[in-house]
């Protein structure tokens, strides 16, 4: 008789706590979708402010404005984490064309960041065209001297997840310079990373390695429909001529920050959950998907939680991150300051792939706080997020990775994001709010199930069945 008593007990008690989790999550949605304040914060961000590199004057407007924001929403904690950041300037616009029998054809082109600048009156040369590092090594130097080499490698089409597809040639793009001018090359042209066919040059960040300045040459990425079309016209006239000019600069690193909020826990004070997204973006366009959306849906948890009613066990903070598109100084920073305090973080979730439709997260962590995760996956059906999966998280929090910690990463729609990705129609009109909306609340509800539950405490969760 006992036995049936406690079997009936625990299944109301796992009754109650999975309809609470729901009806909790419940008004979460509704409260982002019906009031939401992530897309005026976005109007802000990419309409008045703008594209935010690091280093710049739109950066820190950027650092000024989600400071002020982050301390009307009333939190317990508002302050800025100062870091050096890189300054990379792009110069005037730049320009290039190739000549052909019927004349000169102008293309789309932008300096990758951290190129140097072409010199005075530009760099023309004939082109060789190659795919891979093995292509240009296959050429040697006897072939490449005093050539610009145009690495033409597209995305992989049919990859359904287009960030396995940007992974596997984004090295060209970071190292195609260095590897290049150790063969003698005069400059390199790399074909945009995105999987549309359009005009845009779409830029990002790239680097020389231990390279002497002296010996470094300029990079530029060209847009989707010139690259076809410069590989076209290479087969009728291999000994075409490419000529680029850009007037871009590295300054000496200069002084910024991260943007740092937090809900002080009422239980548990001294373990942290982070949320958050990188502040900068690159400067072609106004960094609404890359990662303005990121940034609002991160401060919009922590005012959903206060909308909600809910008061957090756990001390969670919204951390917007500086630098991440060309050096990382915010995250690592971040990370350090942590370490240097002993601060204990237990979770830290990052938003970094668009505004789109979420799908659901990806996880780095162990396989006892997965299987908790997994428990989590029926209260998510209800709005179509079914993707709970290990793999990467996020750039940002990843130096705060180590064997107890959860990291996870927001997985929206990828589909559309690198029609966008560092490009200038990375731009404000791209991202729909009901979409921004939705991310912002599934992450709330993330948050909210790891302050409620904790880690690395399966036996203590309740089984929620479908």
């Amino acid at each position: 008789m006992n036995r049936i008593l406690v079997v009936i007990i625990t299944f109301l008690s796992i009754s109650i706590y999975a309809q609470n989790d729901e009806q909790t999550l419940k008004n979460i949605y509704k409260q982002s979708l019906t009031n939401g304040q992530s897309y005026a914060w976005l109007d802000y961000l990419s309409n008045t402010i703008g594209g935010r590199l690091s280093g710049s004057q739109n950066a820190a407007l950027a650092v000024k404005y989600t400071k002020n924001e982050l301390e009307k929403l009333g939190l317990d904690k508002v302050w800025l984490q100062p870091v050096m950041v890189p300054k990379w300037v792009r110069g005037t616009k730049e320009m290039a064309y190739f000549e052909t029998e019927l004349g000169i054809k102008k293309v789309n082109i932008c300096a990758l960041g951290g190129s140097v600048a072409t010199p005075n009156g530009g760099t023309k040369a004939k082109v060789l065209e190659v795919a891979t590092f093995e292509d240009l090594a296959g050429l040697g130097e006897a072939k490449v001297k005093g050539k610009i080499v145009f690495i033409n490698r597209a995305l992989q089409a049919d990859l359904i997840n287009t960030f396995e597809a940007y992974g596997g040639c984004s090295s060209e793009r970071y190292s195609g310079a260095s590897v290049a001018a150790k063969y003698g090359a005069v400059g390199t042209i790399v074909r945009s990373l995105s999987s549309k066919q359009d005009d845009y040059p779409h830029t990002g960040s790239m680097g020389y390695g231990d390279l002497p300045v002296s010996q470094r040459i300029p990079s530029a990425a060209i847009s989707t429909n010139d690259a076809v079309a410069l590989s076209e016209a290479l087969k009728d006239n291999p000994n075409l001529e490419f000529y680029f000019e850009q007037s871009c600069q590295q300054f000496d690193d200069v002084l910024s920050h991260n943007v740092i909020g937090e809900i002080t826990g009422s239980e548990f004070p001294n373990e942290y959950m982070i949320v958050g997204g990188h502040l900068d973006s690159w400067d072609l366009g106004d960094g609404s998907h890359d990662d303005g959306a990121g940034v609002v849906q991160s401060i919009e948890v922590l005012r959903l939680l206060k909308e909600s009613g809910i008061k957090p066990k756990r001390s969670i903070r919204v951390v917007l991150f500086m630098n991440e598109e060309n050096g990382l100084r915010g995250g690592r920073k971040y990370a350090e300051v942590a370490a240097e305090k002993g601060e204990n973080h237990i979770f830290a979730l990052e938003s970094d792939s668009g505004g789109f439709t979420p799908r659901g997260f990806s996880f780095d962590c162990s396989e006892v706080n997965l299987a908790q995760i997994e428990q989590w996956r029926s209260l998510f059906k209800p709005y179509l997020i079914h993707f709970f999966e290990k793999g990467y998280s996020g750039a940002d929090i990843g130096p705060l990775k180590n064997d107890n910690i959860v990291l996870a990463g927001l997985r929206p729609d990828s589909q559309r994001y690198f029609d966008h990705h560092h490009a200038a129609n990375d731009t404000f009109d791209a991202v729909n709010k009901r979409e921004l909306e939705l991310g912002a609340a599934t992450m709330t509800s993330l948050v909210y199930l790891f302050d409620k539950y904790g880690v690395n405490q399966v036996k203590n969760i309740p089984q929620i069945k479908d």
